[in-house]
């Protein structure tokens, strides 16, 4: 997790940005998009640039434009890791945000989304986010989760999951490189109970589904192939 690649800055956060609305939601300030009215709903959870990011927040409508209702939460309490901050390195930072307590706080507004009538969660997460959702999985709370460039996931978390779990991963990434990925890979093809798949995407680097810059068109028609897969995911089991 404290790897170079996980700290570069994807782009600066723009709390105005989207089509949804801020709102509280499970005792955390959640980005809510998609229609209201939907049973189905879905959870992102961020990278360590936290829940503002603008290119998070145009996938979260993209999610709520096929149909769900979606939730950010804001697991970071408005103190997302700023890579300036010279006082407060990446290892301070985590003292504070460890993906243990990023699990916890995702219960209740799991419970909230119940609450109001889901019958059914999914859950995506990016880098930092993707070891909640394993969680999340490993525990029934979700129906289907998406890991996207994860980070802090090993193969023993994979061995414990219970949800439909896909894997999109970078070809050039040292926080969880191919090596890792295929062994998760391994693993999901011994649990016939748990439909899972890894897919490894050539030439781009940890972070790219949700870093990318609109001027990079190879690495953006990338991330939309992996935004495309992680809908088509959750349409299979989200439902």
């Amino acid at each position: 997790m404290s790897g170079s690649q996980c700290c570069e800055d994807p782009l600066t956060p723009i709390s105005s940005c989207g089509v949804g609305s801020v709102v509280e939601l499970g005792g955390l300030k959640s980005y809510i998009t998609g229609p209201s009215d939907s049973k189905l709903a879905i959870l992102l959870i961020s990278d360590l640039f936290g829940y503002e990011v603008p290119n998070l927040r145009k996938i979260a409508d993209k999610v709520g434009a096929a149909g769900f209702y979606v939730v950010v939460p804001d697991f970071f309490y408005g103190d997302p890791y700023v890579p300036d901050n010279a006082e407060r390195p990446i290892s301070v930072w985590f003292q504070s945000h460890g993906t243990d307590k990023g699990f916890e706080d995702a219960k209740p507004v799991v419970a909230a989304l119940r609450s109001k009538g889901i019958s059914a969660i999914g859950a995506a997460g990016f880098c930092w986010g993707a070891k909640v959702v394993v969680e999340l999985a490993k525990f029934e709370h979700i129906q289907a989760g998406v890991l996207l460039h994860p980070a802090r996931v090993t193969v023993d978390d994979i061995k414990e999951v219970k949800a439909p779990i896909a894997v999109l991963g970078a070809e050039i990434d040292k926080v969880s490189p191919p090596e890792l990925l295929k062994q998760f890979e391994e693993v999901l093809s011994t649990k016939s109970e748990v439909n899972g798949y890894v897919k490894i995407f050539p030439g781009v680097v940890h972070g790219w589904a949700v870093r990318y810059k609109d001027e990079d068109e190879k690495t953006v028609k990338s991330a939309e192939e992996a935004h495309q897969d992680m809908l088509d995911w959750f349409a299979k089991y989200i439902k």
